[in-house]
């Protein structure tokens, strides 16, 4: 067997493990493409020096569009429930639903909203479909995620951000919902809401924040651990100052993970002359170290006017065997990389995978405080 041929049959030999292994329907329409068009029983294409390599395409730099801010939510009007990415029970669907009744609220539940599809909550062209037909109907006013998991990045090629601009409406998700929210803003300019999930507990705090950021034509105020929603203080660890200081700017961000991996996509976050916030579970130190020496290495970080870091929940180092491995402390890998940034950043405001937890708007101008801990929303995020 010479090269070419060993060449021939190992690349069709891959190709048939991808496809025979994940399936066509597995594989997002942008992958899917990329795969070799000929079957395996095809004649090998001959070497040919003549055909160019291909070379990478530039970005093109997008440009500002006009913000957009959805219509205010108010009591009675309809919140659909859609599973962009993971799904859950027949149960918690009930539960959420009820829950959100309950609120005063109608309630439309999409099809695909549960545990159906591996780790999915449907085929991605089916959840996309369902996400953009929530968009076009008239009836509904706000879109919100059951829930987080995996899967929201696989649909991004398959969503129309110039209907979600004509058709401006809340939508809400926290965790993977990231890599959704933070598109919107930047594809569609429409502002869009990094906060509870149906799943979530809608206690006092959560729901608070909740009404006053999407049911309040005038701005949302400033939030801090200490602020009282209905008489009920936020009553976890106080908030740490990192880098001391002032900024102000729109508000981008969410998951750690997720920011991280929408870099160098079409989807990336621009953070220039934006506040970052951050919020993360369950990953170790030294993994939330790699996340943001990417982020700093790539440049973007530094562009940041502030940094406001919410909870990272469960993310020191783990025991195995009983003992605790040799690993740097959260804090210290926040601070070492941060701190020469010179840029205002506080830690520990009440955002992520906790159980009280604010409404940030995607795309809100807001004020991050760093020698008081707080952020303060300085306009209305909805029309």
């Amino acid at each position: 067997m010479n090269n070419h041929t060993r060449r021939t049959f190992l690349r069709a030999a891959a190709t048939t493990a991808v496809t025979g292994l994940l399936g066509s329907t597995l594989l997002p329409n942008n992958l899917r493409s990329q795969l070799p068009d000929r079957t395996p029983d095809d004649p090998a294409t001959p070497a040919d020096t003549s055909v160019p390599k291909r070379t990478p395409r530039r970005r093109k730099k997008e440009e500002p569009r006009q913000l957009l801010k959805p219509a205010m939510l108010k009591t009675g009007d309809t919140i659909a429930l859609v599973a962009p990415a993971s799904g859950v029970s027949r149960g918690e669907v009930l539960e959420a639903t009820e829950t959100l009744k309950r609120l005063g609220f109608v309630v439309k539940a999409g099809d695909y909203l549960n545990k159906e599809f591996g780790y999915l909550a449907g085929p991605d062209q089916q959840r996309a479909d369902e996400f953009m037909r929530f968009i076009r109907d008239p009836e509904v006013k706000c879109i919100m995620a059951v829930r987080g998991g995996y899967g929201v990045m696989r649909i991004l090629p398959l969503l129309d951000f110039e209907a979600i601009r004509a058709n401006p409406k809340i939508v809400i998700g926290y965790s993977d919902i990231t890599a959704l929210v933070n598109p919107i803003f930047q594809k569609s300019g429409v502002i869009a809401f990094h906060g509870p999930v149906a799943t979530s507990t809608f206690d006092r705090y959560t729901l608070s924040s909740f009404q006053r950021t999407l049911m309040a034509p005038q701005a949302a105020g400033t939030f801090d651990e200490s602020e009282e929603f209905s008489g009920i203080a936020f009553s976890e660890s106080r908030a740490a100052t990192i880098v001391p200081g002032k900024a102000q700017g729109r508000l981008v961000g969410g998951n750690l993970s997720l920011v991280t991996a929408l870099m160098g996509t079409p989807y990336q976050i621009d953070l220039r002359g934006n506040i970052l916030f951050l919020e993360e579970i369950e990953e170790e130190p030294y993994r939330i170290d790699r996340m943001l020496m990417q982020l700093a290495l790539s440049g973007n970080l530094g562009q940041c006017a502030g940094v406001a870091l919410g909870r990272f929940t469960k993310c020191e180092a783990r025991t195995r065997g009983g003992e605790f491995q040799v690993s740097l402390s959260l804090e210290q890998v926040l601070r070492g990389i941060l701190e020469p940034l010179k840029i205002p950043t506080v830690y520990g405001l009440p955002i992520g995978h906790i159980k009280s937890k604010l409404t940030v708007p995607v795309g809100g101008l807001a004020t991050l405080d760093a020698d008081a801990r707080t952020i303060t929303l300085d306009e209305a995020v909805v029309g």
